[in-house]
This record gives structure tokens, sequence and C-alpha cells, in this order.
């Protein structure tokens, strides 16, 4: 059985409808995954990511297909072929997550990280 929120979501703000589609662990590692390559399989995300469940990788994935941010596209062949790849959407967040790593860099506080690590999974972020 599926959990069905009580109430819907309220958004009041464009800053939590960001939140709402970049939210998370794994949204927008998942966005900068996909920016490494054109195209990538469902496997191939998963094994960049590390330690990501299935179940929440599907999740994540089908949250930002309905969102337009990632394109799924399946080929009718034997064995089935799955691909993922940014949209245009998903494109245009990159500068936005480019400033958030940047600000999170400068940011981070000495006592809690000495340096945060970069991330291997983001090139396209750190150009």
């Amino acid at each position: 059985m599926k959990y069905e929120p009580k109430l819907e979501k309220e958004i009041m703000c464009p800053i939590e409808y960001g939140l709402e589609i970049f939210g998370g662990k794994w949204k927008s590692r998942i966005i900068c995954v996909l920016s490494a390559k054109p195209v990538m399989r469902y496997n191939e995300i998963r094994k960049e990511l590390g330690n990501i469940t299935d179940a929440v990788l599907a999740a994540m994935l089908k949250e930002l297909i309905e969102n337009d941010m990632i394109d799924r596209r399946q080929y009718n062949e034997i064995p089935p072929r799955v691909e993922y790849a940014l949209t245009e959407i998903g494109k245009s967040s990159l500068p936005i997550l480019q400033s958030i790593c940047a600000w999170s860099r400068t940011h981070t506080k000495e006592n809690l990280n000495k340096k945060l690590p970069s991330c291997k999974t983001c090139p396209q972020l750190h150009k």
C-alpha cells in the first residue's frame, strides 16, 4: 500500500518549488551523474551513485521524470533497454547546482568538515 498524504503540499514560494525538485539526498546527485554523459542506463547510474538502493533510485528517477527533469526512453528490444537523459529543463538546472556547490564549498565550517571532498560523480559542476 502506497502512503498518501492527508493534505496536499502547499507551495507558497518559488524556492519551495525548487527545493521540492532538488531536495533530498539523491535527486541533485542523479542530475549531476546524468550531466556527465548524454545518455545512461539504469545500472550505470546506480554504479555511479554507489550506495543507493534500487527502490530509492527507481523512486527518485520517477519523480525526476514527473517533473520533466529527465527523460526515460524504453526500446522494444530483447533484452529490454531503457535509457535516461537530462531534458532541456534538467540541463538548465546545472548552473543552479554549480552555484549551490560553490556556495557550499565557500561556507563549509572547518570544524565540521576540513574540506568537502570533490564529488567525483559531478564533473560538469566542477568546470
